[in-house]
């Protein structure tokens, strides 16, 4: 990374925040991508889409981006060198996928970018950024365990696991990292160790729940907050994947305990089963338009959407806070 994509990494949240009083995230990949036929009932979900039709990954992230995102989250989620190799896929072979991942999602934002320049719409936003996607060791297990946390695996393996990918994508030009579903402290605090090895990359750090309080695993989220408060590298912590009825609770203790711009994106409001890999409460569904406004009230700056959420979600999300 040269020093001018590490002010652009660092600067790029800040510079729309500067502007806007809400950075918009992108929604769901994954939602999208089977409305567009994609079978992902498979260990590497969303991932098998880049060996199979990656062009669709472009459309979708077309879609958020014209829907008013700022950002677009790599479809490398579950992209890793482990779960590659077991389709006979080589090491190398593998960080090319993964460096794929924030090359299509820059396509994306270029060819949006360059069909809005000189309209209104334009004048009015940023130019969106690209964040590379860095999933748990649990996303890889495919076992439902980025919900629970407790791996039972060491230090040194966390690493091993996400340094190859954390450099491909930082290689390959992401804007930012997402360390993102993070159930546990510990691989917090692997991920943003490793984060010192590429001193000139930035990344945010948004935790699975258990509820309003805690992460995963169980620790309270305001100890996870204080923890990385002070890491430079780490420029906005929050939640993601985490129903939206804990999402203003949640935001209160991070504000109270860090001075990071607070990240959220969670889910539609359904309700998700690890053990069936199925969702329920579609009926209850509130509005991620309505809920923003009790998330800004509460201190969130950057808002999204998780599991289940639409470019129309979105381009709601983007309206409101860019009136």
């Amino acid at each position: 990374m040269t020093q001018s994509q590490k002010s652009n990494s660092i600067d790029a949240i800040q510079r729309i925040l500067n502007k806007y009083p809400v950075m918009i995230l992108d929604g769901a990949l994954a939602t999208e991508l089977e409305q567009h036929g994609c079978d992902l009932d498979d260990p590497l979900w969303s991932a098998r889409v880049l060996l199979e039709n990656p062009d669709i990954i472009v459309n979708v992230h077309a879609d958020y981006f014209r829907a008013g995102a700022d950002c677009a989250i790599t479809s490398s989620y579950q992209a890793t060198i482990e779960g590659f190799r077991k389709r006979g896929i080589g090491e190398e072979a593998a960080l090319d996928l993964i460096r794929k991942t924030v090359k299509l999602a820059a396509k994306a934002r270029d060819d949006v970018w360059a069909d809005v320049q000189g309209s209104e719409a334009a004048s009015q936003r940023p130019k969106p950024i690209v964040a590379g996607s860095v999933g748990p060791y649990g996303a890889y297990l495919a076992n439902g365990s980025e919900y629970v946390g407790h791996y039972g695996v060491s230090d040194e393996t966390l690493a091993a696991f996400h340094r190859p990918r954390m450099a491909a994508l930082i290689e390959a030009g992401a804007d930012i990292l997402a360390f993102e579903t993070i159930p546990s402290l510990q691989e917090a605090r692997v991920l943003v160790e490793l984060l010192k090895e590429f001193p000139e990359a930035y990344a945010w750090l948004s935790f699975s729940l258990k509820d309003g309080t805690s992460i995963s695993e169980g620790t309270p989220l305001e100890v996870c907050a204080q923890t990385f408060g002070s890491e430079p590298q780490i420029v906005a912590i929050g939640l993601n994947c985490a129903p939206m009825d804990v999402v203003t609770e949640a935001i209160g203790l991070l504000r109270q305990a860090s001075d990071k711009p607070v990240i959220v994106y969670p889910n539609s409001g359904e309700i998700y089963d690890a053990e069936t890999k199925t969702w329920s409460g579609q009926g209850s569904c509130g509005s991620m338009k309505d809920a923003s406004e009790q998330w800004v009230a509460a201190g969130a700056q950057i808002i999204g959407g998780c599991c289940r959420t639409t470019p129309h979600q979105i381009g709601e999300l983007a309206k409101k806070w860019r009136s």
